[in-house]
């Protein structure tokens, strides 16, 4: 397993954990979570369709994006590393 796919579950990881705690937290409705789990889908299926084949490739990456707009939503700024 490289790095690439270490990063990726990272992603995902990051992804269905913000999600759930951003729903437990009050700060995601059914609405904002519906939407962000209709941006995830259409990712996954979008990126798949293209005939590209790196394409796919760019999937976790699509879902590093979804954790930063998480991020944003949440928690309202940005999350400091310090």
């Amino acid at each position: 397993m490289g790095s690439p796919s270490i990063a990726s579950w990272i992603a995902h990881v990051a992804f269905w954990g913000l999600l759930v705690y951003g729903f437990a937290l009050g700060e995601l409705s059914l609405k904002r979570l519906a939407i962000f789990l209709i941006l995830w889908l259409t990712g996954l299926i979008g990126l798949s369709q293209i005939p590209y084949d790196p394409a796919r490739a760019m999937f976790p990456s699509y879902v590093a994006l979804l954790d930063i707009a998480l991020v944003f939503t949440i928690f309202k700024a940005d999350v400091g590393i310090g």
